[in-house]
């Protein structure tokens, strides 16, 4: 007879995170919200600082009523400018009315005592500026401060700065030095880092002081995905795989691509179009399929509009949780378009994908390659598409390695447990700052 873990003693819990869809917005859980519903069912009490305006989708949100009913845990909004551009002054001015008015809305609320005083803040860097507030309050109010690393930054900035790269190179020290030195100063001042990939993780370390490196606990939770979402891919039996690699009539189905995520720079959504066209000239009945939105949507739908053909593409827009998870469920292939110069490492997408058994077409060097090679998950970028099409056996072999990766790295109700109780014990131990 298996023994009941008991739970800890309850906690009180900020999360510190403007970007996250959170609930009542229809969209898939991410990251925070998943945390959040896992903390709250351990028995804390769990508040998730967030901003007024939604990073995706470009538009004023409201907490809904009874959220502390329905998820077991609070939401608390921070006033803050709007932004149509993810690169813009606006977006800058819009972290900074996030750090100040949380830091003074967090110290008001507990000085009054409407909320009870946190035994342990986590802050997402990026933004900058919540993390900063986060260390300040944490320092002020005695509680443990964790920075949860979720993009290199400022470093992803680089690639965005005018001219070649010998002169980006050049200027990234003066026009992004001074971020980078907030950034460690952040770092300095936590008694725990997360990071969502190993790569994160690492790149974190290199910029803690040398003294402190050793000493500074550290957890790696993947963005992940809930895999009781999807049914699992076809599994067929060995025989079958061999016939459908000659060439079965299977074939004459198109086969399904997804690419998931912002239309923005950053992502190679050029080559979406490219490759419907080189897969309409090579004979390959194909679908692709794209849901999301962005700066680019518009000139994405007007490429599409262009295509003719036996491959078509498709803009959905931005989907809503049952029609997302329905798009996936009916796919073959994942598509991660994100351009190596983002300094990404493992993008959600990828989890939803591997979720979905969809065989994986890669554009990533690194941690995502590695994952995707040691699980036989799916193939490098080029012609990826075109082989999955002529070979649909080795296209059944990718998809049930893509999901065994998921439930390997990506499978949500156990890291997230993992996440959960590494955070209980950062907030159960004295941790000496500097």
């Amino acid at each position: 007879m298996s023994r009941v873990e008991p739970l800890p003693p309850p906690l009180s819990i900020w999360l510190v995170n403007p970007f996250d869809d959170i609930p009542g917005e229809g969209l898939p859980p991410m990251r925070y919200w998943s945390l959040a519903r896992v903390l709250a069912g351990r028995g804390h009490d769990v508040t998730w600082w967030t901003a007024t305006w939604s990073h995706r989708r470009k538009a004023r949100r409201d907490v809904p009523l009874g959220i502390r009913d329905d998820e077991n845990f609070a939401v608390r909004l921070v006033a803050v400018r709007p932004y149509d551009k993810n690169v813009s002054l606006a977006r800058i001015g819009s972290h900074r009315d996030f750090g100040v008015t949380f830091e003074r809305l967090a110290a008001e609320a507990v000085a009054s005592g409407g909320l009870e005083r946190p035994d342990l803040i986590l802050a997402s860097l990026p933004p900058l500026e919540g993390p900063e507030a986060a260390a300040r309050l944490a320092r002020r109010l005695d509680a443990a401060f964790v920075c949860d690393v979720m993009d290199a930054w400022p470093e992803t900035f680089a690639r965005l700065l005018p001219g070649p790269g010998w002169l980006r190179r050049l200027l990234a020290p003066f026009l992004l030095g001074g971020m980078e030195t907030r950034r460690d100063a952040v770092l300095a001042r936590a008694d725990a880092v997360s990071a969502q990939s190993r790569s994160l993780l690492d790149l974190a370390r290199t910029h803690l002081p040398a003294e402190r490196e050793a000493e500074v606990p550290t957890h790696v939770c993947p963005l992940g995905a809930y895999l009781q979402d999807y049914p699992e891919p076809p599994r067929p039996a060995p025989a079958e795989i061999d016939a459908l690699r000659l060439a079965g009539g299977e074939d004459a189905r198109p086969i399904r691509c997804v690419y998931a995520g912002s239309l923005e720079v950053g992502q190679d959504l050029d080559t979406l179009v490219a490759a419907a066209r080189l897969l309409f000239s090579a004979g390959v009945n194909a679908e692709i399929h794209v849901a999301g939105t962005g700066s680019l949507e518009g000139r994405l739908r007007r490429g599409a509009a262009g295509l003719t053909g036996s491959c078509r593409i498709t803009v959905h827009g931005l989907l809503g949780r049952r029609d997302y998870v329905a798009l996936l469920a009916t796919a073959d292939v994942g598509l991660v378009l994100v351009r190596p110069e983002t300094l990404v490492a493992v993008p959600y997408k990828a989890c939803d994908y591997a979720a979905a058994g969809l065989a994986l077409v890669n554009s990533l060097p690194g941690e995502l390659e590695r994952l995707v090679a040691e699980h036989d998950a799916g193939l490098t970028y080029a012609k990826a598409i075109a082989t999955f099409a002529a070979d649909r056996g080795l296209l059944r072999a990718c998809r049930q390695g893509s999901r065994r990766l998921a439930a390997a790295v990506f499978d949500r109700e156990t890291t997230y447990l993992h996440f959960a109780k590494w955070l209980e014990a950062c907030a159960s131990h004295a941790v000496d700052r500097p």
